[in-house]
This record gives C-alpha cells, structure tokens and sequence, in this order.
C-alpha cells in the first residue's frame, strides 16, 4: 500500500487541496519564530537546562523499575499451621487434612525483606504484586494526561515542580506506610508524579531547542534513563530491604527541587498566552548566555505574536480524537502506530522485569541490561538518519521478536545465552521506543499531533501494565510459551508496518 507522505490539514479532513493549504501556512510560521530567532537553534543555553532537566529520567527509571529488586522471586516454605515435609509451598497436610498455609519462611540469602515478604504475597496472593506494578503504570498514564493538560495550562514549570514535589513526598511515604493498600494509593500517587515530570520536562526541553536540533535531543534525552536502569543495580546491591531501596530511590528527588531556580519557563508557552514581557526576560537571558548578539528581542516577540494571531484566523479545525480514525489512510496509520507503542511498553518493561529471572547475579544482569542500551539510543540516531524511520521501526522490533522466540528453544540452564538474548531484545525495544516516538510525532499532521502523541502514549502505558502479568507466566509455570506473548506481538508489529507503512 502507497505511503502517503503529506501531513496536511486536508488529509485530517479528506479533503485534497494543491499546495498552499492551511498546513502550508502554519508550516511558514518559521519564518518568524522569535525563539529561534532570538537565541539560535542550539547554543550554551538550551544545553544546559536540557542537561539539568534531563536529570529527572534517573528517578523516572528508579521508580518504574524498581520493581525488580523490590518484589523479586524468592523461595519459600510453609511454616504454619504445621511444618510437614510433604507438604508443597502453598498447602499442608495436618492430620490427614490438606489445609491451606499461613505463614511462610523465605530465602533471605539475596534480599532481607522484600513486599512479597512484608505481606506475604504468595499462592493465592501472587497477583498483588503484579497490581502493584500495574497500578505504578496506570499511575504513569494519568499522570501523563493530567499534568500535560495542567503543563498546557498553567505553563510548563509549576506541573514540573509540582510533580517533582509530589513524587518526593508520596516516594517517602511508599517506604513508611504499614498496610499493602496504602502501599498501592502512595504508589498510585507517585506514578502520577512521575508522569507528570515525565511529560512536562520532555516538553520543555522540545521547546528551546530549534527544530534541527529535536531529533537528537530526542535521542540523547533517553540517555539518562538508561543510566538510571544501570544504577538501580548497585542501589539493589546496597540496599537489600525494599523500603531502604524506596528511600534511596527518592531522596536524589530533593536535588530537583533546585529546578525553580535554574529552570525557565517554556518560552514558546508564554508567547503562545501572550506573555511578551515574560518572554522576552527569558529569550534576553538565554541570548546573552548563548552569545547572540544584535537582535531586537522585543520586536522579534512582537513580529512572532502578531503572526501567530494571523494563523490561528487560517486554522478554522478543531481537533479531535475522531480526526485520527476520519479517514483511511489516518486510520490505518493512527492504528499501526497505537499497536507499536502497546508492544514498546510491553516489550521495554516486560523484559526489563524478566531478565532478574534470567539465572546468574540478578544485580549484573540488571546493569548489564541497562548499560547494553547506551549505544542502543546511538544505534537508534543512526538508523533514523541513515535508514529511515520505517525500517529502523522494522529491524529494531524484529531483533526483539527474534531474541523473544529463541528464549522459547533456549534451556533455562544455558544462563549466559539467555542474558544475551533478553539484552539484545531489550536493546531492539529502547530503539524502537526511540524510533516511534519520533516517527509519531512526524507521521501524525500538525492539527492533530498533540492528540496523536498523547494517545499513543497512553497506549505505551496500556502495554507496561500488562507487562507485569505476561512475566508472571514464566514465573508460575502457568505456560510453557515463556515469552511467547512478546515474540507474537513484535512480529505482528513488523507485518502491520511492512503492510499498512510501505
């Protein structure tokens, strides 16, 4: 099938107009964009609050993969009502009865106390550390959605700060509180934050970066969330009780709060509400930092403002959901593209938590996952450079896929094969996570590419919340496919883009 490459206001519509069309217009907006203009595309600046934004993707990782050496497996055996030889993990024969157990003892050689240990979330409870898990993603997707509706709002900032102080109360209060289901609400509120930070820095760093420049920011900004995943081991290492692990995790978070001094506000945002003389402090700051000399900032900020009034007069469309599905070639895409993102966030999380179920040292396992996708996101830079961002989209799902079906032939006891094979699966889904986040964001036409990428990543979400459960398969025997599921879904992926994308 043809790939259609116009992102046009008419295509949204079904309509088919010659060049000239309302997209073209708002396209033209470049040429007098007063942050571009003011402060260059890439300068001193822009690097330096890309760089200190970017430090949030450390306890973005910490928090949603912490799950890892917080509920990790451990051995265990029934210790009451009664100590019976005979007797499996979960039930008891006492006097000829088979009774269920209620006390368990646990292999504390690797970890001292874990939440499956705390509250004994074995046998019949198994599945609560997994709702554990996926309440932390649900937490992500709301969060995304509120604090990007607050961020367009109230500025980009406040949410950012917001969230950062949020995530550090409701983290400290994960660590303290003496029941599972406040464990689950403090849990909830800290995946909204980490939503929250999660949205809002990304789009701020979009926004004083000049459009030449955000593919590799894009790229590079993922950077500090694969040192993050790297670091969690040795924070794993040292601290082998999970509510000192919680703690670890969130008091760096005290460092961000330094972001209400040496993080701006979104310059685009204020001139998008009008705020000239705000925006010109900030665009007149970042100019003398960068070294650009001889420009009218004011002017600039006058000349942008009174554009922007003209071509929102062009842009008659408001934009809905429905626009994604209105017409075939929209429908086919916005569906292709939903799908990839399910499977990233399946694929990226459910390999992530399945490898400390790899065999070997859980903690160089985990490092060596993490660290292995450093030159992923390198990979991912040259691929869509040199490749395109189709077939880069294709090879890294088909590396994953790949790896997934050879876990299913591989034995359990060829434990070094198996690392490699889960890294090399993981490296393909942090390409392909790169990948598509680009690619979404190019694919979808300007009028609707706020909603695309909202909902796509909300899809993502969908995918990391059942990530916790397809694990668990491979934990309680419950199939023999192993991770079939993964295998399934990145193979599909492939055939929808060589189908629907080509």
């Amino acid at each position: 099938m043809k790939n259609t490459k116009t992102n046009s206001y008419a295509e949204v519509n079904g309509k088919h107009v010659a060049n000239g069309n309302k997209e073209e217009i708002a396209a033209s907006g470049d040429e007098v964009d007063a942050v571009q203009e003011a402060i260059g595309n890439l300068g001193k600046w822009q690097i330096f609050v890309c760089l200190a934004i970017s430090l949030v993707k450390f306890p973005i990782a910490w928090h949603q993969l912490a799950i890892v050496f917080m509920a990790p497996h451990q051995n265990y055996n029934c210790t009451a009502p009664a100590r019976d030889e005979t007797s499996d993990q979960c039930m008891v024969n006492v006097n000829g009865t088979v009774t269920e157990c209620t006390e368990w003892e646990y292999d504390r050689s690797t970890f001292t106390e874990t939440i499956i240990s705390q509250w004994n979330l074995v046998c019949s409870r198994t599945h609560y550390a997994n709702i554990q898990q996926s309440i932390l993603m649900f937490g992500v997707l709301l969060g995304n959605v509120i604090f990007g509706n607050l961020a367009d709002r109230y500025g980009r900032k406040m949410p950012l700060m917001v969230s950062v102080v949020l995530q550090l109360i409701s983290g400290i209060g994960c660590a303290i509180v003496p029941w599972f289901p406040a464990l689950l609400l403090m849990k909830l509120i800290s995946a909204l934050a980490t939503g929250g930070t999660m949205v809002t820095s990304y789009v701020i760093c979009m926004e004083i970066v000049g459009t030449k420049w955000r593919a590799a920011i894009t790229v590079l900004y993922q950077i500090p969330f694969s040192l993050g995943h790297m670091s969690l081991a040795g924070l794993g290492y040292f601290f082998r009780h999970w509510q000192h692990l919680q703690i670890a995790i969130t008091l760096p978070s005290i460092i961000l709060l330094s972001y209400w001094w040496i993080v701006p506000e979104s310059p685009r945002w204020l001139l998008a509400f009008g705020k000239q003389r705000a925006a010109c402090k900030v665009l007149q700051k970042a100019a003398n930092i960068n070294k650009i000399k001889n420009k009218d900032i004011p002017e600039l900020v006058r000349q942008h403002c009174l554009h922007q009034n003209s071509k929102r007069s062009h842009l008659d469309h408001k934009a809905s959901f429905l626009d994604l599905v209105r017409t075939p070639n929209m429908r086919i895409k916005s569906l292709s593209i939903f799908f990839n993102w399910i499977v990233c966030g399946m694929g990226l999380f459910g390999m992530s938590q399945y490898i400390g179920q790899v065999g070997g040292d859980i903690f160089v396992n985990f490092a060596a996952s993490g660290l292995i996708q450093i030159p992923g996101n390198f990979v991912s830079w040259w691929a869509m450079n040199r490749l395109g961002r189709k077939v880069s989209l294709i090879c890294s799902n088909v590396i994953t896929g790949v790896a997934a079906l050879l876990l299913i032939v591989v034995s359990d006891d060829i434990e070094w094969l198996r690392l490699i094979l889960v890294c090399f699966g993981i490296v393909g889904m942090s390409v392909s996570f790169t990948t598509v986040y680009l690619f979404s964001g190019e694919l979808f036409p300007t009028v609707v590419r706020n909603i695309g990428v909202g909902t796509s990543s909300m899809c993502a979400r969908i995918g990391s919340i059942t990530a916790p459960f397809v694990v668990s398969l491979v934990r309680q025997k419950i199939t023999n496919t192993k991770f079939y599921t993964h295998a399934i879904n990145n193979f599909i992926v492939v055939i929808t883009r060589i189908i629907f994308l080509m």
